[in-house]
């Protein structure tokens, strides 16, 4: 029977601290501003740059200090190194750019309310102290007011959801509004550090929208499905665009007959690539030349139409951004819509699909969302898998999605459940599904994600293939499928010659795997077992096994050993990460200080499941599965010792090893049943 142990969480500390493994990275800023140097991001003083983020969302952003300064430590302690401020003009949280609390009706959205300016501006320098830097958004949620000018602002708003997208791709009225946001922002000088946003270098990275094309049809992704609620005067703006391109151009496309959001006519979507192109550049140039942002800028990060998206972002990007989620579930504000499908990325050969596709040659990547979001009860999976192929790729680093939508977390204290109301801004998929501040699971295992990232645990894939993608609607992405696991692999564009690369192929050319069950990166420190759904890290600092670690048959009986080179797992457990890493610069055979995460399913206290259906939440506090397994270690020191450590971060008891041969044994999960253990020299 498995047995649970309370793992809460608490917003000011973490049971374990490792920001000392990374150096003294304190203040963040010291290696001066960011740079795209190739496909890497790099300082000023030469130092590559490796992040491994949270995104903050809404209100999450604009916390009181007190709650500042104990969060920056926290995700500090975590390994974190990177914050998005993410949705900071979202209306249904308070407070955010434009309002400090609700209340007065908000006429406008061209003003910034002083009250949450102040406080964004002590979280940013609460972050630069701890050696965070900041991922700065512009446009995400911003509801255009009738006061600002633009037309049908209303409807705009209630169609779209995702306020002015894609119309504010080409209206010029929405495009000068967000120049003016965007100037206002960066031109802003915080008062503690005496410094203009744009002259700060805790400041790494921006966009200029988020999820945001010209093929998104006016929808929330979530409502892709329903039928298109056109509003005319953007239509008729479009077409009268289209009617200036036809004369340019001499296409045969004809604007009076033609339906403008087609995406099947090639014709139509070359005219609409130069219409999105035309904005990046514009965004571009002058959020580079007339306000003086200094850091690398993205154009947005929403795969919708695949080849399309590819193509109208590379023209004004210094850096490439796509999101990527695992999962597939029904989740509506009604009990009887709560369906989580557990999907284990163990299960299913092809996980990433189309994130790399992002991944341009010559231009570096980073991933500012990801999740594989509760209540999959193998999320435990997400922060190593995720963490594995963004080092094995060589990619700038990752975010997930998200940290948390507020900040009186201490209310907030069970899985799932964010808020008092059962939807967010009426989108009931953020109720909590997505925070992760408080889910052992999740940012639980931050640790080793950070070290694999950050500190380049996991190095760069050995081999580079290029990937040809044409411009195209629907693509084969075999390639893309099978190689990102094994190769390095970067996307060319039409015109692109490949130089740099190891080989070039076609998208729909699948690279060729040594089993069809088992994935292997060419370096051999990444993998899957397909077959009997684990998958394992192994690098001379980071060893980890995590998945269906034993089959339980007729009882608590291991069927099987797992192991990667030095570390040994015979789970009885059968679903777990356990994760191993030195947090020395020495390699786990000699080092003196070690931490080990024994991490798998986490729910809350009474929570109740009807086969995928949640028929109730549960309570405080959050539980998570104690691992039971026998651990061995190859060592070359004989005087180390296992201590649990608590969710307080107190160790609680030495658990018993044995020494021989050079190895160290040990069993956790029997004696001081914790989540983490230290194995360090007395």
């Amino acid at each position: 029977m498995a047995k649970y142990i309370q793992a809460p969480a608490y917003e000011d500390a973490m049971p374990v601290d490792i920001s000392f493994a990374f150096g003294d990275e304190k203040p963040a800023g010291k290696h001066g501003f960011l740079t795209a140097d190739g496909e890497d991001f790099r300082f000023e003083d030469g130092t590559l740059g490796r992040f491994w983020g949270v995104c903050m969302n809404g209100a999450a952003c604009f916390p009181a200090h007190d709650y500042a300064e104990k969060v920056a430590d926290r995700l500090s302690m975590a390994g974190v190194n990177c914050v998005r401020f993410h949705q900071l003009d979202g209306e249904y949280h308070t407070p955010n750019i434009f309002q400090f609390r609700k209340g007065a009706r908000l006429t406008d959205t061209r003003h910034f309310d002083p009250r949450s300016m102040e406080r964004l501006d002590y979280f940013a320098k609460c972050l630069k102290e701890q050696g965070i830097y900041i991922y700065l958004d512009m446009m995400v949620f911003r509801h255009f007011k009738a006061g600002d000018g633009v037309v049908a602002a209303e409807e705009l708003s209630r169609v779209t959801e995702y306020g002015g997208k894609p119309y504010s791709l080409f209206d010029r009225t929405m495009i000068e509004l967000q120049k003016e946001y965007a100037a206002n922002l960066w031109n802003h000088v915080n008062p503690y550090t005496g410094l203009a946003y744009k002259d700060d270098p805790v400041f790494i990275l921006s966009e200029i929208t988020n999820e945001n094309d010209i093929w998104i049809r006016g929808h929330h992704p979530s409502k892709d499905k329903e039928p298109f609620q056109h509003i005319k005067y953007y239509e008729d703006e479009l077409r009268e665009i289209l009617r200036e391109w036809v004369k340019e151009t001499g296409s045969a496309v004809s604007p009076e007959n033609c339906d403008v959001w087609d995406m099947e006519n090639e014709e139509l979507n070359r005219f609409k690539l130069e219409v999105e192109q035309r904005y990046n550049r514009e965004m571009h140039a002058f959020l580079r030349e007339e306000v003086g942002v200094r850091v690398p800028i993205t154009a947005s990060n929403r795969l919708r139409g695949v080849g399309f998206n590819v193509y109208a972002q590379e023209g004004a990007c210094d850096y490439m951004d796509n999101h990527h989620y695992y999962y597939d579930w029904t989740w509506g504000e009604q009990e009887d819509e709560k369906f989580g499908l557990n999907f284990q990325i163990n299960g299913y050969p092809h996980v990433l699909r189309n994130l790399p596709l992002f991944r341009i040659a010559g231009r570096p990547f980073y991933v500012s969302e990801w999740d594989m979001p509760w209540p999959n009860c193998y999320r435990a999976e997400g922060p190593i898998y995720y963490a594995a192929v963004c080092a094995l790729q060589g990619w700038g680093g990752m975010g997930i999605h998200t940290y948390a939508y507020g900040t009186r977390l201490d209310k907030h204290c069970i899985l799932g459940k964010e808020a008092s109301s059962a939807t967010l801004g009426g989108v009931p998929y953020r109720e909590g599904i997505f925070s992760c501040w408080n889910d052992p699971a999740k940012f639980g295992l931050f640790y080793h994600s950070a070290l694999m990232v950050r500190r380049g645990d996991v190095s760069p894939a050995e081999k580079k293939i290029g990937v040809r993608v044409p411009f195209a609607e629907k693509l084969n992405l075999k390639a893309l499928e099978t190689g990102t696991e094994v190769h390095r692999v970067v996307t060319l564009l039409e015109g692109m010659d490949g130089a740099g690369c190891d080989e070039v192929i076609d998208c729909a050319d699948a690279v060729p795997w040594a089993s069809p069950d088992r994935i292997v990166s060419d370096n051999g420190q990444v993998w899957r077992d397909l077959k009997n759904k684990f998958g394992g890290v192994d690098t001379p600092r980071t060893k980890i096994l995590y998945g269906k670690l034993a089959n339980v048959k007729g009882g608590i009986t291991p069927k099987r050993g797992t192991e990667v080179s030095g570390l040994k797992v015979e789970s009885f457990t059968d679903f777990a990460v356990v994760a191993l890493s030195s947090l020395t610069d020495k390699p786990i055979r000699e080092s003196d200080n070690m931490l080990l995460s024994c991490i798998g399913r986490a729910r809350n206290t009474d929570a109740q499941f009807d086969g995928e259906k949640m028929i109730d939440y549960g309570h405080a506090p959050v539980l998570a599965e104690a691992t039971h397994a026998t651990i061995t270690i190859e060592t070359e020191r004989t005087d180390l010792r296992v201590w649990g450590v608590n969710a307080e971060g107190y160790y609680v008891g030495a658990v018993p090893a044995v020494f021989r041969d050079g190895k160290m044994t040990f069993t956790v999960g029997e004696t001081f049943p914790c989540l983490y253990y230290l194995i360090n020299a007395d």
